[in-house]
């Protein structure tokens, strides 16, 4: 349910709205726009009045959202979201509204040198956030699975030598004590995406979550997946469209460009694009990466490697650090474009 307010009402009558939402059981979350500020009332519409609220003081309209992800559609927040991500020891970086993004790095963090090679390329490429993988969700229990949290510390110190948010993949609820200690932003994978436990364990960080779109979801399931962060307090979610299984065997996966403006259209929500993971073949890369910008996304997230031969985990799909120079100047035009810019 939605409470919109009168404009320019004063904080005590929000929060006596507030309240008068928990008494009967519900939840509320704030909302502030450009224009005007609504409370969202989560919980048992039964049990919530509708009239009562309407009543209250500083209250202009009471209405019912519709679509079943409540927090995470445009009728509860009509702007675009902008996630920050960093803050303390590094920069923050902007994702959303007119603010485009690239996080890059490797699929899998192998050692401390090699990390720290890989980041001083795509930093100086232009990516302002470095992903890199600790825990390694292999379909096989035989490969890398990732060195855990000595990898962890090597991502944490390069970020901040570099000035780089962090951008890790989480795959446990046991995890995410330890890792928000040190990443800047969540990963769920695809394979995690309706893993709930997880997903409202992350919800109850304030740490930005990069939500990926699960390999057989559709885009209601996966704003559904957001909706359990969402509940749990947590407004920083980026969610990241990385292809889905289709009928179709060229490719790893099938990019759906589709996703990126009907998540537009029905979330606030900001989306980037993994066009590294679809293709599972760097040279596929760049096109992809360049038609989910211009399809309107908010950046890419790009696996990057100086000898991917040698890579411990998908070395097919990484780019050469050379073509990721080529690549971020192609994006920053398609980017002007369509009115965003990289920061």
């Amino acid at each position: 349910m939605i409470v919109v307010m009168n404009p320019h009402v004063p904080q005590p009558t929000i929060d006596r709205v507030m309240a008068e939402i928990q008494r009967m059981g519900g939840t509320p979350h704030l909302s502030r726009g450009e224009f005007r500020t609504v409370i969202g009332a989560v919980g048992e519409e039964a049990k919530i009045d509708q009239a009562h609220l309407l009543s209250l003081d500083g209250v202009e309209k009471v209405f019912e959202i519709m679509k079943p992800y409540k927090l995470a559609s445009r009728e509860f927040h009509e702007d675009d979201s902008v996630v920050e991500i960093g803050g303390g020891s590094v920069p923050v970086v902007k994702v959303g509204g007119k603010h485009a993004v690239s996080m890059a790095g490797p699929c899998a963090v192998e050692n401390r040198e090699m990390l720290r090679t890989i980041a001083g390329h795509v930093r100086n490429a232009g990516a302002t956030i470095l992903r890199g993988g600790v825990y390694k969700p292999r379909t096989s229990p035989y490969s890398f699975q990732g060195h855990g949290e000595p990898a962890l510390k090597w991502m944490r110190e390069c970020g901040d030598e570099l000035g780089m948010p962090i951008c890790v993949e989480v795959m446990d609820t046991r995890q995410v004590e330890t890792m928000e200690q040190y990443v800047d932003c969540f990963q769920i994978g695809a394979r995690n995406m309706q893993n709930f436990d997880l997903l409202r364990e992350v919800g109850k960080t304030r740490r930005a979550v990069l939500l990926k779109r699960g390999l057989a979801a559709t885009v209601k399931d996966w704003l559904l997946s957001a909706e359990y962060v969402l509940s749990q307090g947590n407004r920083n979610v980026i969610l990241c469209e990385r292809g889905i299984k289709t009928f179709e065997d060229s490719a790893r996966y099938s990019l759906d460009l589709t996703s990126i403006p009907v998540v537009r259209q029905w979330s606030h929500l900001p989306i980037i694009v993994d066009p590294s993971h679809c293709c599972g073949k760097r040279e596929w890369v760049p096109a992809m990466a360049a038609a989910g910008m211009a399809a309107g996304a908010h950046g890419t997230i790009i696996e990057v490697h100086y000898c991917p031969s040698e890579a411990m985990c998908d070395g097919p799909q990484a780019l050469l650090p050379e073509t990721f120079v080529g690549l971020m100047e192609q994006l920053r035009k398609i980017a002007a474009l369509v009115g965003k810019e990289f920061v």
